[in-house]
């Protein structure tokens, strides 16, 4: 049985402090997990978004802005238990629609390549393994039993599994464990199958302590933190959940 530290939507963003980076790392130290996963959204990535393109909100962006707060909140995450200079836990980083937005802009702009890159994330000196998009949606991958992705997909045309009892619907659609993010919001659901096996549904929130322009009152059903699952064998675990202000009040 192993431990897994699941945190998604983590959103660095040039004009916000990556302090609760630190608590994470901090945090990672007391859990000592077997395996990490970031299911992505870890940079935000304003100065590549195609929804307010050409407006205000959209003066002083710079991609190096951008990728430069990413990298400033992957080092204060890791930083913690690197300095222990024991066994690292295994780590595994899905990436996100957010990260997906520099493949889209070099598709949509091609001499763009080689300018720019997934690569300027740096996400390979950090994880132990990367899982990147598959075609139009976010690659998948299973670790001890549970399937692993930022958001999963159902039906003909490949749209994201959501709705008000999402958790439910992972589980019902996929026929197994899974666990994603992207919505920002926490659910969970488990179900049995005839041979009493437990299948688990969740959706693990964001760890994003601050609120986007675009939000407006929808951030108030924003769940901030992070997941612990101890005891994970084959698809199944005790879940825990420790909010940001829990981590601030503990680590800060």
């Amino acid at each position: 049985m192993s431990t897994h530290l699941v945190v998604s939507c983590s959103h660095a963003h040039y004009e916000h402090d990556n302090e609760r980076a630190c608590w994470l790392g901090k945090l990672m130290v007391d859990v000592r997990p077997d395996v990490v996963v970031h299911l992505g959204d870890a940079a935000d990535m304003p100065s590549l978004s195609s929804f307010d393109k050409g407006t205000k909100a959209s003066i002083g962006r710079t991609y190096e802005k951008d990728i430069n707060s990413h990298l400033d909140f992957q080092e204060k995450m890791w930083e913690p238990i690197k300095r222990q200079k024991k066994k690292m836990p295994y780590s595994v980083f899905c990436i996100g629609n957010h990260e997906q937005r520099i493949n889209k802009a070099i598709n949509a702009a091609p001499e763009l390549d080689g300018a720019i890159s997934v690569d300027d994330l740096e996400l390979s000196a950090w994880y132990n393994e990367v899982v990147p998009y598959d075609g139009n949606t976010p690659g998948i991958v299973d670790i001890d039993g549970i399937w692993y992705g930022h958001y999963f997909v159902s039906g003909a045309m490949g749209r994201a599994i959501s709705g008000e009892h999402q958790a439910y619907s992972l589980v019902s659609k996929a026929g197994g464990s899974c666990t994603q993010g992207h919505t920002h919001e926490l659910d969970y659901c488990v179900r049995s199958r005839m041979d009493g096996t437990k299948m688990h549904g969740l959706v693990v929130g964001c760890f994003q302590d601050y609120t986007n322009d675009w939000a407006g009152k929808i951030a108030a059903s924003w769940d901030r933190g992070v997941v612990v699952k101890k005891q994970v064998e084959d698809g199944t675990y005790d879940l825990e959940w420790i909010s940001l202000k829990t981590l601030k009040k503990e680590y800060a």
